[in-house]
């Protein structure tokens, strides 16, 4: 069992059908922030991010999603799911135990979809959104639509994971597995062993498989869901407008979701909504560009303390570094 990490010891707390482990950092009556990891990661993706809020001021909490590290089931008899509803609902469930009115959710690749979900459904518990890669609600119905090759050969994974060699192998290699994935994810930036390990350890979860196999099959329409998010996933099949104010992030080096300037995701976010593209950036973006990704947070927390905001519908675009920002403005449906 993991009890502590790079980012400090870790804490439990009793949160829905999870025990969830977490790390906190910075001032706890600071304005809180949720950082969510993804797959193959853990919370040591924000070991440089952490310390740039908690200098500000900000409440910084950091979950092991379902599955990983100290994070476990209260009842043996729960489904082990993965899908989308139910990362969703375990953050406002952790919201609610650690007595957290509403918060900042910041997230990449499962986290990312875990705070899309929630802010989607549960506006009221989210003063602002941080997604890597945009709007991250999964369409389930439109999942046996193919992509262009290149693409789909970056997601080998999604189809290993569905057969049951794909699980076998997974029980078996579970960092070997991480390390494939996040060479494409990351190809600008060399992972370490250390670094390998240090995630690894959040993969000897009872649970990790199950949940990891589910999330993949889920997605691809070839697994049921768990029964207790039946009406959460029927309300995301409509693919749920985002209202909140959001920052969202591609990285120009991600080996598998290419940048884009986010306009076609633009219908998806009825608040005001900034769009970056961050240079030397992969996937795993608060690791490869902990500053931008910071930065991002920063930026929707100053709004929340009194500074001016834009109007509610505006998108902008931007470019990070390497000279001037380029932008352009339009209007999110």
């Amino acid at each position: 069992m993991i009890t502590t990490t790079a980012l400090g010891p870790v804490r439990t707390v009793d949160a829905g059908p999870l025990t969830v482990g977490y790390v906190e950092a910075g001032d706890p009556a600071g304005p809180p922030v949720l950082l969510l990891h993804g797959y193959p990661y853990d919370v040591h993706s924000y070991v440089d991010v952490v310390p740039l809020l908690a200098a500000q001021g900000l409440r910084v909490v950091v979950p092991y999603l379902r599955g990983h590290g100290p994070t476990t089931f209260r009842d043996r008899r729960t489904p082990r799911s993965g899908q989308q509803g139910a990362l969703g609902a375990d953050v406002v469930a952790l919201l609610d135990a650690l007595g957290i009115d509403a918060a900042v959710l910041a997230g990449y690749d499962w986290g990312g979809r875990a705070a899309c979900v929630a802010a989607a459904l549960w506006p009221e518990r989210v003063t602002g959104l941080v997604s890597v890669n945009g709007y991250l609600v999964q369409d389930v119905a439109a999942s046996r639509t193919p992509l262009p090759p290149d693409l789909e050969a970056g997601f080998w994974y999604f189809w290993y994971f569905s057969t049951e060699r794909g699980r076998r192998g997974l029980t078996q290699n579970r960092a070997e597995v991480a390390r494939v994935i996040r060479a494409r994810n990351s190809p600008e930036r060399t992972v370490t062993d250390a670094e390998l390990v240090r995630a690894a350890a959040a993969f000897d979860n009872p649970d990790y498989v199950d949940v990891v196999i589910h999330s993949y099959r889920h997605r691809l329409g070839l697994a049921p869901g768990d029964p207790a998010y039946d009406d959460v996933e029927r309300r995301l099949a409509d693919l749920p407008r985002i209202d909140v104010p959001a920052v969202t992030l591609d990285g120009l080096a991600d080996g598998n979701f290419p940048a884009t300037d986010g306009s076609s995701t633009a219908r998806f976010f009825g608040g005001p909504r900034e769009h970056r593209q961050v240079p030397h950036a992969g996937h795993d973006l608060p690791a490869d560009a902990p500053e931008a990704f910071a930065q991002a947070v920063l930026d929707l927390v100053r709004p929340a303390r009194g500074d001016a905001q834009p109007e509610p519908g505006t998108y902008t675009a931007a470019a990070l570094g390497g000279g001037s920002p380029t932008s352009s403005t339009g209007r999110g449906a």
